[in-house]
């Protein structure tokens, strides 16, 4: 079995799932993702901070990395 990474464990909301979510399960969101970042940090795996935890830990919403992510492919084509 390989190494557990950070997307194997992470959940990804778009705008309108987010939106469905009452201010305690986004909390709870918030929480549980920054623990499982602080994890595999503790656990010495040499891995860069996701997009989604940058954007938790500015108080913003993290629907927002996957527009931002479709912006960047957009613009590639």
């Amino acid at each position: 079995m390989g190494s557990v990474t950070f997307r194997d464990v992470a959940m990804d909301f778009s705008q309108q799932e987010w939106e469905y979510l009452n201010p305690f399960q986004k909390t709870l969101y918030r929480d549980v993702m920054m623990e499982n970042y602080g994890n595999l940090v503790s656990l010495d795996h040499s891995i860069s901070k996701p997009d989604v935890i940058t954007l938790l830990e500015q108080g913003k919403e993290p629907w927002m990395i996957v527009k931002e992510e479709t912006r960047k492919w957009c613009k590639g084509k």
